[in-house]
């Protein structure tokens, strides 16, 4: 398990997180447990705040008074133009009812589009996909606003990723020659939420921040650590056999431990964050 503690004055900072029902944001409300915190979602959930962040402006307002800082995960993966639009809506409708506090939204690898090695924030972005692509744009329009703002570009999570939180027993992975699979940037449950501790406790986090543990890791590698078993197969077209996130800026926010970035470290966190206790 990760050995680096979460920073004393997170429990201080009075921070609203949107989308508290959604994968991550289950992940943060297990590991984040202090007051200072109030939950976001649009329908009536135990701990959390009915608001409609599209619908009700009023409503968001009130929730983020007094906010430090506004953490947004809501969002939408998949539907057409008009639904992955809902993105940057959500988006602006965030950096209007934060008025003035710091917002840190929920953006994603797939801005990297076809990936390679040591991706960087600086470089340029070619999203492949329609979510990828509507996610620059809500990049774009965000840092356009002038408001205080930083896009959280997050890596593969265990447990809200299509490797182990998607796993089935027919799960088969596309090998190379030499029989290896994919490599992704990674980051444990455990370690996100401490991660992203350090990083809104950040006195000046920037614009955009990789989110991930350094490195990356083969996703068999990752299956066989956590005990799942897998077939290799041919790849039947285009691979993108990397996307690894260079973590260089996040480094001087936030601490890792070795543990953090290997296959064993980070199924160790998948498994423990299922245990019911």
């Amino acid at each position: 398990m990760p050995s680096t503690p979460t920073r004393p004055d997170f429990n201080n900072k009075r921070l609203v997180v949107l989308g508290a029902t959604g994968r991550l944001g289950g992940i943060l409300r297990k590991h984040w447990k202090t007051d200072a915190v109030r939950w976001q979602a649009r329908t009536e959930r135990d701990g959390c705040h009915r608001v409609d962040i599209l619908n009700d402006p009023k409503a968001l307002r009130d929730l983020c008074s007094g906010a430090d800082a506004v953490l947004c995960l809501a969002g939408v993966t998949r539907g057409n133009p008009a639904a992955l639009q809902h993105n940057t809506d959500l988006a602006l409708a965030a950096i209007t009812a934060a008025n003035g506090a710091r917002v840190f939204l929920a953006s994603s690898a797939a801005v990297y589009g076809a990936g390679g090695k040591d991706l960087r924030e600086t470089d340029a972005v070619m999203p492949l996909s329609p979510y990828g692509e509507a996610k620059v744009a809500m990049e774009q329009a965000a840092l356009s606003s002038g408001a205080p703002v930083t896009c959280l570009r997050i890596g593969n999570v265990a447990g809200a990723d299509a490797i182990l939180g998607g796993w089935h027993s027919e799960m088969a992975l596309d090998t190379d020659a030499d029989g290896r699979t994919p490599r992704r940037s990674y980051i444990g449950p455990q370690t996100l939420a401490r991660t992203l501790a350090h990083v809104i406790t950040a006195d000046t986090p920037p614009p955009l921040l990789n989110i991930s543990a350094p490195g990356s890791v083969q996703m068999g590698a990752l299956l066989d650590a956590a005990g799942l078993p897998w077939r290799p197969t041919a790849p039947s077209g285009p691979v993108i056999w990397d996307v690894t996130l260079n973590t260089d800026r996040l480094a001087l926010l936030a601490p890792f431990a070795p543990q953090d970035s290997t296959a064993a470290g980070i199924a160790a966190e998948w498994h423990h964050a299922r245990d019911p206790q």
